[in-house]
């Protein structure tokens, strides 16, 4: 109710005010809740709990009725990934294997009158998965990244509800990023990037920016006019968008964006998590009770309002130079 407040007041009597995105916060706990339970042991895109993160996903798209993507097994998008490992030889030495694994995307759709421009809503659902050593081993990863991936269940509720969009609405939560960014390689071979207008790839959305609350960050910011379209979208309300304030940390090509971006795509993650002081980034304290979920529901509710422009097809981000974005 504060927050609604604070965006009426800034117009005057008369004008038309942009209306606030219905996210619903107690579904944002709920979800974020399942994907950092202990029971999905951290989500280690190799171990079985993978899949079972990637299942409750696929029953949430499915809940909210999404439609499948021709060629998948319903929601999940499977495929095989090697991975090396260690086996014993003799004399104690050790010797590097590869072992074949089968990985799954989790993807649904929302069907556009354009079927072959599409918009991306994306964010990784794996983590580190159990790190020993210690009293507590199970690295959750509720900010790392549960959080954009609630928010990809939240914004496919809520585009869902709306009326049929302009372009079509691809909502995917890739495996694998951690290791290598496996899932968003293999998503971005099963289609054409040309027809991908922009990706909103979200990541660490739980804890306050620096910048303060209802405000976000968006990294290569200057590779594409992504980021000045939701500005403009954005700019008579509480909310804003600005550039990554970490560019020390090369975080343009540190996630899923990257993939796409080298074919291309204006394909950009949006964040706030203060990284360079985060205690909890790749710790096993990263645990639910550790982020501020009001401002996660305001930061998917900001995201979703700054989508519309795209979504509608009023307006439509520049590309990403390919040559400019060096493999990870």
């Amino acid at each position: 109710m504060v927050a609604t407040f604070v965006a009426l007041a800034a117009f005057p009597v008369g004008a038309v005010v942009p209306q606030s995105p219905e996210i619903n916060r107690a579904s944002v706990e709920r979800v974020i809740s399942v994907l950092a339970h202990d029971g999905m042991e951290g989500r280690s895109a190799f171990s079985p709990a993978a899949l079972r993160a990637a299942e409750f996903i696929a029953s949430e798209f499915d809940s909210i009725g999404l439609d499948e993507v021709s060629g998948n097994d319903g929601y999940l998008q499977h495929f095989k990934a090697r991975r090396r490992g260690r086996g014993r030889r003799g004399g104690g030495q050790t010797d590097t294997e590869q072992t074949e694994y089968g990985l799954s995307n989790v993807v649904g759709m929302i069907a556009g009158n354009r079927t072959d421009e599409y918009v991306v809503f994306s964010a990784h659902y794996d983590h580190i998965g159990i790190r020993p050593g210690g009293d507590d081993v199970i690295a959750n990863g509720a900010n790392d990244n549960a959080s954009g991936t609630t928010a990809v269940i939240e914004l496919a509720r809520y585009f869902n509800s709306q009326s049929k969009p302009e372009r079509t609405l691809l909502f995917v939560a890739f495996t694998a990023e951690e290791s290598g960014g496996l899932g968003s390689r293999y998503f971005s071979e099963q289609l054409d990037p040309d027809n991908i207008v922009a990706m909103f790839n979200i990541e660490m959305i739980g804890k306050p920016a620096v910048s303060g609350p209802n405000t976000a960050w968006i990294t290569g910011f200057e590779r594409s006019s992504f980021g000045e379209i939701l500005q403009r979208a954005v700019e008579d309300t509480q909310y804003e968008f600005y550039a990554d304030p970490y560019p020390e940390q090369n975080l343009f090509f540190r996630s899923d964006n990257a993939t796409l971006a080298r074919l291309g795509v204006p394909a950009h993650s949006i964040s706030t998590t203060p990284i360079d002081v985060d205690p909890d980034y790749h710790q096993v304290t990263d645990h639910v009770d550790t982020l501020d979920l009001d401002h996660m529901t305001e930061t998917i509710r900001a995201i979703a309002m700054a989508g519309e422009p795209i979504i509608s097809g009023t307006e439509t981000p520049t590309r990403v130079d390919p040559s400019s974005v060096r493999r990870r």
